[in-house]
């Protein structure tokens, strides 16, 4: 799509750059002071991991692509070497921000509250005889230290591990020597010492008990590094006649040799030990170029931050936000009728996590496990939280003779040893596992259960926006729908069928699927509001995703704003579309929600004139979802259950606490209250869904209050400001 006064790649946000500015927004909320204490240390966490994984696969990907001399840019126009310069420009921004958060705002207030991070300089001798006793008891016999001379190669470094640079001089020949101690992830990383809340780093009680490994030597000094290696999987080289499950493994196995593509070390290593480090950590069949002097980051005196997650866990009410209970949907509380019950009454929507997983989904899951009448249960796993509920349920339903079928996903990146794990252990009960399709993941959240009724044979089903796992059920956003329509469970029976056996299935009665329809029907659906405004008739989009990348949509969405279609896009991550350029997106207006819980629901409006549709589902506008992935999409056909999924857009569209508007530049700006109330979109919610428990009598009106008061300090302490409910 072009213009007279925008050339192509200017309607157009690069991808890269735009997740940075996501992650930029997460690490926004470590610092802003009207979060909980130890909140904000959990978005500083979340930074960290984010960032490694930013690194495992897309700046690995994109300095393959340098060596393998890519040249073509993408849609946006810029070239994988012009991303990459811009990336480590960004990245270095970040973690200068990230490093002043911690260091000069969030550790210090943490200090006033009691809760802090120790040097063993800083022990007093019975504390520093408590680690010492904790270091020959646990510490000491797990530790291997690794030489580095014409006797020793430099030892294999695995991905993302903490190690200690070990400088020693033996005092019998004067030269001065290398070795590696890796910091065990098997270990506590923050290690008490008798006072509440206050640790020594893991790597500090190694560091002062070096003299215990290396016997007789004197040592000179250590420093902490770490590094981090490509780890995307080559599902490309997939062939339909290999088997899946023993190829993943095989490339899980590989990916811990994937080449190294940062060193993060700690402030105060020298040069040369950098320079020996990066010398060291380039294999010779490296299909890339060494570690530059860019590609090595100081990264203050603690690295591996993802880790400070386990402090942002301590049980101090006052400095976390204030505790919920997820609400059992009215319509489940009956406890005489069964789920089977309810959903034959009419279509039942969820909402993540203010509605109760368990009460619902595993709830569904167990009843149809344990039912005589239920002959089969059908269902996908892309991602799940182990030994839970919903597993001990198939199993069990396995046991009973049920027919069970699970499609576990391999392909879920970074889960793939687990789900291999899960997978056998199905199977080991009885379920008919498969592993989905090569060069497709199986990325669709549903569930159908066939059940044998005095009128016939009846099919229920569940179709979700997030995955059957109880633990992200409570931090991440998602919507559900329970329904025993029959085209739905047509429709499910196809698409289970084809991803078990044979099938090209197409056509479908009511779901969108990719990569079969998906595609062509939203785009024909987001046509037909460009008819509509076109001809005086009612037209508007709302669409609510993680990311909206795919080139084929963003135009269609320009067509339609030009046509005079007003969109709203709630787009939490990734966004390439350009806002606000004057003729071509004034009418588009793009939003990203980031807050206590992780936005993960899409869900999208579409006006139709006078016949409004919803749709929600497990798919992002993305090429790979639509194009790359087995992903279902369905309609909410029930008007009664609309007005909940607008409550929810709206809701997020009226944020002015939560919200980041985007800009046509690519930048963000937050969204600020003013003189308003503050509209936060979970706060909202949650206050929603608990007002509607307390007028049903299911939860006492204490929930709804305020986190207690922390106890009184002195008046030259600054208190932290801490979010009441």
């Amino acid at each position: 799509m072009t213009t007279d006064s925008y050339p192509t790649p200017a309607l157009y946000l690069n991808r890269e750059l735009s997740w940075l500015e996501f992650n930029a927004r997460v690490l926004h909320e470590a610092a802003d002071e009207r979060n909980a204490l130890l909140e904000r240390l959990k978005f500083a966490s979340i930074f960290s991991t984010n960032l490694d994984e930013f690194f495992m696969v897309r700046v690995a990907g994109l300095r393959r692509q340098v060596a393998a001399g890519v040249l073509t840019p993408a849609a946006d126009g810029i070239s994988p070497q012009e991303v990459l310069d811009r990336i480590h420009l960004r990245v270095g921004e970040l973690l200068a921000m990230q490093r002043h958060c911690l260091e000069q705002l969030i550790f210090p207030a943490l200090a006033e509250r009691g809760v802090r991070l120790v040097k063993m300089s800083e022990l007093s001798p019975a504390e520093w005889q408590t680690v010492d006793e904790f270091f020959e008891a646990q510490v000491f016999p797990v530790l291997t230290p690794m030489a580095v001379d014409p006797g020793h190669p430099f030892p294999y470094i695995s991905n993302l591990s903490l190690s200690l640079a070990v400088r020693l001089r033996d005092p019998d020949r004067g030269v001065e020597q290398f070795a590696r101690v890796k910091v065990p992830k098997s270990l506590p990383r923050w290690v008490p010492f008798g006072r509440p809340h206050q640790f020594v780093p893991l790597e500090e009680v190694i560091g002062a008990n070096l003299g215990s490994l290396f016997p007789g030597m004197e040592i000179l000094g250590w420093h902490a590094f770490r590094i981090t290696r490509y780890s995307d999987l080559d599902l490309g080289s997939i062939e339909e006649n290999e088997d899946l499950l023993s190829t993943i493994e095989e490339q899980v196995f590989r990916r811990r040799f994937g080449e190294v593509v940062r060193l993060e070390v700690q402030d105060g290593m020298p040069p040369e030990l950098r320079e020996l480090l990066a010398t060291e950590l380039h294999e010779t069949d490296d299909p890339v170029a060494p570690l530059s002097p860019r590609d090595v980051h100081a990264s203050g005196s603690l690295l591996e931050l993802g880790d400070l997650m386990a402090i942002a866990m301590l049980d101090i009410a006052e400095l976390r936000d204030p505790p919920f209970t997820p609400v059992t949907p009215v319509e489940v509380r009956d406890e005489s009728k069964s789920m089977f019950d309810v959903i034959r009454e009419r279509d039942l929507l969820v909402h993540h996590p203010f509605d109760s997983f368990g009460s619902t989904v595993e709830r569904f899951i167990d009843e149809a496990a344990t039912d005589p009448q239920v002959l089969a249960i059908k269902l996908t796993l892309y991602r799940t939280s182990g030994e839970t509920a919903l597993v001990r349920a198939l199993t069990e339903a396995a046991q009973r003779g049920k027919q069970v079928a699970v499609l576990v996903e391999l392909q879920a990146r970074f889960d793939e040893a687990n789900n291999i794990t899960w997978a056998r252990t199905l199977e080991s009960y009885g379920v008919h596992v498969t592993y989905g399709l090569p060069g497709l993941k199986t990325h669709a959240k549903t569930a159908l259960v066939v059940r044998k009724e005095a009128d016939g044979i009846r099919r229920y089903v569940h179709i979700g926006t997030g995955n059957y796992n109880s633990r992200t059920a409570r931090v991440y956003t998602d919507v559900g729908l329970f329904s025993c329509s029959p085209s739905l469970g047509a429709d499910l029976t196809d698409l289970f069928n084809s991803l078990t056996g044979y099938s090209r299935q197409r056509l479908y009665r009511k779901l969108l699927v990719a990569p079969a329809n998906m595609r062509g029907r939203f785009l024909e659906m987001i046509e037909r509001e460009t008819t509509n405004a076109k001809a005086g008739l009612p037209s508007r989009i709302i669409a609510k995703m993680n990311a909206l990348v795919d080139v084929d949509i963003i135009d269609a969405l320009y067509r339609a704003s030009i046509a005079g279609v007003e969109i709203d896009l709630i787009i939490r991550g990734i966004c390439c579309l350009r806002p606000g350029i004057p003729g071509t997106s004034d009418r588009i207006r793009i939003v990203s929600v980031i807050g206590r819980f992780l936005e993960h629901s899409r869900i999208w409006f579409f006006q139709n004139d006078a016949q409004p549709e919803y749709w929600f589902g497990s798919a992002d506008w993305m090429p790979r979802n639509l194009d790359r992935r087995v992903e279902v999409v369905a309609p909410v056909d029930d008007a009664a259950l609309h007005p909940r999924l607008r409550r929810v857009l709206d809701v997020c569209l009226a944020d002015n606490r939560q919200a980041w508007d985007l800009r046509a530049d690519g930048s963000y700006q937050q969204r600020t209250p003013g003189a308003e109330p503050e509209r936060g979109t979970h706060l909202q919610l949650l206050r929603e869904s608990w007002g509607m428990a307390r007028t049903s009598g299911a939860m006492p009106a204490v929930l709804d209050q305020p986190a207690p008061a922390p106890p009184k300090k002195k008046k030259q302490q600054k208190r932290p400001t801490v979010r009441p409910l």
